[in-house]
């Protein structure tokens, strides 16, 4: 009797290799991933600093614009007293709001001038914008109740005019009374400007 040997198992056959699995697609739905920290923490910075420049430019317009409608209601007051003073008809030169009176009385040779009435007790430029504003005293010293109008100059170290303003007593000064007004000037001016008083003009009040 021969030896009987048994088949050797069959091999097993070759498999194909394993495919990675794919990512699945994000949906287009799904809210976005959250930035890093570091990149939120940089846009709040950003943010706050745009928002910080959009207020400091807001007040300084404001600022200004306030300032610009102060001096726009002196000139205008100003206009009002001198066209009540002298007529509103057509000068010699064509300008209007102006005439020649003949029966214009010069002020006595006793009354003091009106220079000597106004004082500036405060010249200032604005930190923010770099205006001029001066600050002044009137003493009437005349002896009769006025009203004034003061003409300021800010020049510069060199004495040049940089900006004017002017400033005009709201109610009528009684003589020996005191009031206090204050001129603004209109733009930009340099450090170092100073406040000079141009003119001054009294008109005496009736009554």
């Amino acid at each position: 009797m021969s030896d009987a040997f048994l088949p050797p198992p069959p091999e097993p056959e070759p498999q194909p290799p394993r495919q990675p699995a794919f990512a699945q697609p994000q949906s287009p739905w799904a809210p976005p991933a959250a930035p890093p920290r570091k990149q939120r923490r940089t846009g709040l910075i950003v943010t706050l600093s745009v928002v910080g420049g959009l207020v400091v430019i807001g007040a300084t317009v404001a600022l200004g614009y306030a300032l610009m409608q102060k001096a726009s209601e002196s000139i205008a007051l100003a206009e009002e007293r001198a066209v009540s003073r002298y007529g509103d008809t057509v000068g010699p030169d064509g300008l209007e709001g102006w005439e020649e009176l003949e029966d214009f009385e010069e002020p006595e040779a006793d009354e003091p001038a009106a220079e000597k009435d106004a004082t500036i007790t405060k010249c200032t430029r604005d930190s923010l914008i770099n205006w001029m504003s001066a600050e002044i005293k009137v003493v009437n010293g005349s002896g009769s109740p006025a009203s004034y109008v003061v003409y300021v100059t800010f020049v510069d170290r060199d004495g040049d005019v940089v900006s004017e303003g002017l400033a005009v007593t709201e109610d009528e000064v009684a003589p020996g009374a005191t009031a206090k007004i204050k001129a603004q000037g209109l733009g930009e001016v340099p450090a170092g400007t100073k406040c000079r008083i141009d003119r001054v003009e009294r008109e005496a009040m009736s009554g």
